[in-house]
């Protein structure tokens, strides 16, 4: 029995079904109003707000479906449940369609009757006073421009947009996927001369290597199967604009070429012509790759690598700027709402604190993705946390098992479980042992505790001993490569325990920058 009073409409033209509901819910303390049809229970909740509202799918006179979409206008606030008896596809895409918080079917099991209005009591009171709107960031200007972020990382990247937008340069944009560098060279050709010229973005990574050349360069008529005409491509299409190409650490060899030509004499070439054509086009391109490691591995000029990074910009991850995190979200609830007009323009400070508490690994994009979603399922004009994806409330919140891994960070090793009889094992880390300390007896320390069962793990071991087990875990699951895979974990929990942030990663590893997104690169390492 819920603990919580309430008032409660019962709207249904069935005197019978009005009075056992009374008869239910009235002893736990709710105030029952009821109506007989629908248009009279408009009117009564117009006049009393209730918190919950049961309504008949199946009235006289105007239907369930219709007396919803009333109650949307009169009633905002109350939190409807349907009632039927014939629980078909069509009725439950039909009432959650319509704003309903949930349907439920006839004959009523009880004990569910009253779980489901305690579900609904809670969530009224999350919708009307019970958690708190966070305070609204966004200004004008920030809409119209499109980049979101007062930080200092943001602010850089505006200030480096600011300086190369009057010249000619070619600008790198640089950054992991879901970081808005599309949206950084929207906004140089938005404050460059150019303004008034196209701007036009390929994403390189996308269009089938035979497809590329024709799509940057255009083609002649008959130039291969299937060009019935001859056609522009981007570069001639561009002239006088600006020309974006992302991922561009995608393309061919042979097409790096025509681009560095492109680049250098200002012209281009068509497929399946002999004549060269003038463009005018400044070129901004982008990727989430490793150039510098490409160019070493000859699978990306050099030439062209230093043609493109005239000027670089690196957009920062959402993990880098989450104090930027309330005015991007400000931003995407407004455009959200004026794309799908989902009324949804508020976030509560809980189910913000949610999303500061994530990390974010497909960026801005993903963000955008959560908040849509949320937008959807949200019953009012206010994100709650309920509304929130499942997947953000377990995505940093996994239990390690020694079997498992070991955690990043030897402090959060406390409650782990010791895989052969669950007790636990508190890691405490030795600064005067090497990390990959030796020992005559510490190889030996996993193997002979697997082979003696009754003897009890100790209550604490040291930072070598915990290494120890590392090894001979990792060396039961691996046949080769031991120290590329012991790398790869230690640089993979280095960022985390960084929280992706590569310059804190790479001191704390003892290497430069450029030697850890390498190496990132190489062991195609995802955080």
């Amino acid at each position: 029995m819920t603990t919580q009073k309430s008032t409660i409409l019962i709207i249904d033209d069935d005197a019978e079904i009005r009075y056992s509901l009374d008869r239910v819910l009235s002893p736990d303390g709710h105030v029952i109003l009821t109506a007989d049809s629908g248009e009279e229970g408009v009117e009564v909740a117009e006049k009393k707000n209730p918190q919950i509202i049961f309504l008949d799918n199946r009235m006289n006179g105007m239907s369930g479906i219709e007396t919803l979409q009333h109650l949307r206008t009169a009633a905002p606030t109350s939190l409807v449940i349907l009632m039927t008896a014939y629980g078909t596809t069509q009725t439950a895409i039909q009432a959650m369609k319509h704003g309903a918080f949930d349907y439920v079917l006839k004959p009523f099991d009880l004990a569910k009757l009253k779980e489901l209005v305690a579900k609904a009591l809670k969530a009224s009171v999350d919708s009307r006073s019970g958690e708190s709107v966070e305070k609204r960031l966004l200004n004008k200007e920030d809409f119209e421009e499109g980049i979101v972020g007062s930080g200092e990382k943001m602010q850089q990247v505006l200030k480096k947009i600011g300086q190369v937008a009057a010249s000619e340069a070619t600008v790198m944009v640089t950054g992991e996927s879901g970081t808005g560098k599309e949206l950084v060279a929207r906004c140089i050709h938005r404050h460059s001369h150019r303004s008034d010229g196209p701007f036009h973005a390929v994403n390189c990574g996308a269009i089938p290597e035979n497809l590329i050349e024709s799509e940057l360069f255009g083609h002649e008529k008959g130039a291969f199967t299937g060009a019935t005409d001859a056609k522009a491509g981007q570069f001639e299409i561009c002239h006088g604009g600006t020309l974006f190409l992302d991922e561009i650490g995608d393309m061919g060899l042979p097409t790096q070429t025509k681009i560095l030509r492109a680049i250098q004499e200002g012209e281009i070439q068509r497929v399946g012509s002999t004549k060269l054509k003038k463009v005018d086009v400044r070129l901004i391109a982008a990727t989430h790759k490793n150039l510098e490691s490409m160019v070493q591995e000859n699978s990306f000029r050099e030439d062209l690598y230093y043609r493109l990074n005239v000027v670089r910009i690196e957009t920062p991850s959402l993990r880098e700027r989450m104090e930027d995190l309330p005015e991007l979200v400000d931003f995407m609830l407004v455009r959200l709402d004026k794309k799908f007009a989902i009324g949804t323009k508020e976030i509560s400070i809980e189910a913000m604190d949610v999303l500061k508490s994530c990390n974010w690994p497909g960026n801005v994009r993903e963000l955008e993705n959560a908040l849509h979603s949320a937008s959807v399922v949200s019953k009012g004009n206010r994100i709650l946390t309920k509304d929130l994806p499942q997947s953000l409330f377990s995505a940093s919140r996994e239990t390690v098992h020694l079997d498992n891994k070991l955690p990043a960070n030897p402090s959060l090793a406390t409650n782990l479980k010791e895989q052969t009889d669950g007790t636990a094992i508190k890691i405490e880390p030795d600064a005067e042992q090497p990390i990959f300390g030796h020992s005559s007896q510490s190889m030996n320390t996993v193997s002979q505790s697997h082979q003696n069962k009754e003897s009890s793990p100790p209550s604490s071991i040291s930072l070598e001993e915990s290494f120890d087990i590392s090894y001979a875990h990792l060396r039961a699951n691996t046949d080769h490569n031991l120290l590329e895979e012991m790398e790869k974990e230690v640089i993979r929990r280095s960022l985390q325990e960084c929280g992706g942030n590569q310059v804190k990663a790479s001191a704390l590893l003892g290497i430069t920058r450029a030697t850890l997104r390498k190496r990132i690169d190489s062991h195609g390492i995802r955080y």
